[in-house]
């Protein structure tokens, strides 16, 4: 990846008045003195280089700052849809649950009636099996008795 190229600080160009400058303190045997002025533009452009660089950092940090807010946001946004529905199906789940309780007290409720209905039958089985034997036993008491009194 390519890094981004940083503008080149003008006072690294040496205006042609500072070249008259440099030339002149040069040649009037201040080549100490040229050297301090080429120092001086160094620094100078050292620090608005810096400056620059310190500039960019910044607006990087709060770049990133920027996209690891959205990044979260998108995250979150997610986890909170999942919660939501999680909520949701909890709900559902409850109400299935007691659907179904009240669905088994009702099939309870059946399986009593209909075991109540069929002791009921099968009493009433009984009660006729048993007035087919009452039936039977007075007619076997009566002809008995018929028997008797004609004899």
């Amino acid at each position: 990846m390519q890094k981004p190229a940083l503008p080149v600080p003008r006072e690294h160009l040496l205006s042609a008045s500072e070249i008259e400058r440099w030339n002149s303190a040069a040649e009037a045997g201040g080549l100490e003195a040229a050297l301090l002025h080429l120092l001086h533009l160094h620094n100078q452009s050292s620090l608005l280089l810096r400056e620059q660089i310190e500039k960019a950092k910044k607006e990087a940090i709060k770049s990133g700052r920027r996209v690891s807010g959205l990044l979260v946001d998108a995250v979150n946004g997610g986890v909170q849809e999942c919660f939501i529905n999680q909520k949701r199906i909890e709900g559902e789940i409850r109400s299935l649950a007691s659907t179904f309780m009240r669905f088994s007290k009702q099939t309870d409720q059946w399986l009593a009636a209909s075991h109540s209905i069929n002791t009921a039958v099968k009493e009433i089985g009984d009660f006729e099996n048993w007035m087919k034997t009452m039936e039977f036993d007075c007619s076997s008491i009566s002809a008995a008795i018929h028997n008797i009194h004609e004899a």
